[in-house]
């Protein structure tokens, strides 16, 4: 037994596949959780109690439940689709949700691939999503599935704008794509964090980064893509089953990508808030997951605190304030850090 593992390990090939898919193991149960978690939010929000029978205490099997009926359903494809684009629209969705894994550290003993471009690729690869989402949108042959497609396109591509120039400010502090080392140039105690380093001007850029994020993830009050009250469901409308469970944990996949690039950009990623006190390799993974978690705790918030944007409204916001007071952060971080040099 020993030897086999042993010839296991030797076996790079699958050591890589299994490193591939290690953050399944996190995006998959995240997924049930968040779902489960943004019902009890939205439920005691509105003073409600949610889910309360499947599972026993406070139903926390419901979603467990809903994606085993999900599997289970029907595989329908409509009759006028294009059905190779159809079928392979939600798989690029989530390749490209789960390609930005690849360099997320979830710790100083654990991320994928410690390139020194890791931020760049991020934002690189991410950006797949929009194709796949133009793609299910044009081949469900569903007018509301197009509509819906066409203003993902829009807001996301407006909204890349404030966002890359929010992390260019991190970039210019440190020096550095590379997220492991802008995580160590903010270990100590938590005022090391970019979030309080060249005030305000980070400070400005993790609000900036925070909001145009809302809209890359479609969340409140940029859920334009899926208003229900004009698009049905927008470009999923189509979908069902095993398809849209996979555009569902997409969604929930991209929550916390940028949420997890926001707690490593302004928040100390994987440090302690105390220094060296609860630090260390499990400790990382506890801040990074909580800093990430609290993050996405606010977009399910403003989910029922926030009314929905109109359309001009979501560009207006875009072009008009964000992308203005991104550049004047990245301007001002420009000025402080010559100054220092």
């Amino acid at each position: 037994m020993k030897e086999f593992l042993l010839d296991l390990l030797h076996n790079e090939a699958l050591v890589y596949t299994l490193m591939a898919l290690l953050p399944l193991a996190w995006v998959v149960p995240f997924a049930l959780f968040a779902v489960w978690w943004e019902r009890k939010i939205s439920a005691h929000m509105q003073d409600r109690l949610g889910p309360m029978r499947t599972g026993g205490y406070h139903g926390w099997a419901q979603t467990i439940a809903d994606i085993l009926k999900l599997i289970q359903k029907e595989d329908i494809i409509p009759s006028a689709a294009d059905r190779k684009l159809f079928i392979l629209a939600p798989y690029l969705v989530f390749a490209g949700s789960y390609a930005a894994y690849a360099a997320i550290p979830f710790s100083a003993a654990y991320v994928g691939s410690g390139i020194n471009i890791g931020l760049f690729y991020v934002i690189s690869i991410s950006s797949i999503v929009v194709v796949g989402l133009l793609m299910a949108g044009w081949a469900s042959n569903n007018k509301w599935s197009l509509f819906g497609a066409m203003r993902s396109a829009a807001q996301i591509v407006s909204y890349e704008i404030p966002v890359a120039l929010a992390i260019l400010a991190v970039v210019m502090v440190a020096g550095s794509f590379d997220l492991q080392e802008i995580n160590r140039l903010q270990s100590g105690w938590f005022w090391n964090w970019f979030l309080f380093q060249k005030f305000p001007f980070l400070f400005l850029g993790s609000l900036i980064y925070f909001v145009a994020s809302l809209a890359e993830v479609n969340r409140t009050p940029f859920d334009i893509p899926e208003a229900e009250s004009e698009l049905v469901a927008g470009y999923h409308t189509e979908y069902g089953g095993m398809r849209f469970a996979l555009l569902f944990l997409s969604e929930y996949a991209n929550m916390f990508a940028v949420s997890a690039i926001a707690a490593t950009l302004f928040l100390g990623g994987w440090n302690s808030p105390f220094g060296e006190w609860l630090s260390g390799p499990f400790w990382g993974v506890f801040w990074f997951l909580t800093k990430g978690m609290t993050f996405i705790f606010v977009q399910m918030w403003l989910r029922w605190t926030l009314p929905r944007l109109r359309v001009d409204q979501l560009m207006y916001v875009g072009w008009k304030v964000l992308i203005p007071f991104a550049f004047v952060v990245v301007i001002g971080v420009g000025f402080w850090v010559m100054a220092v040099r």
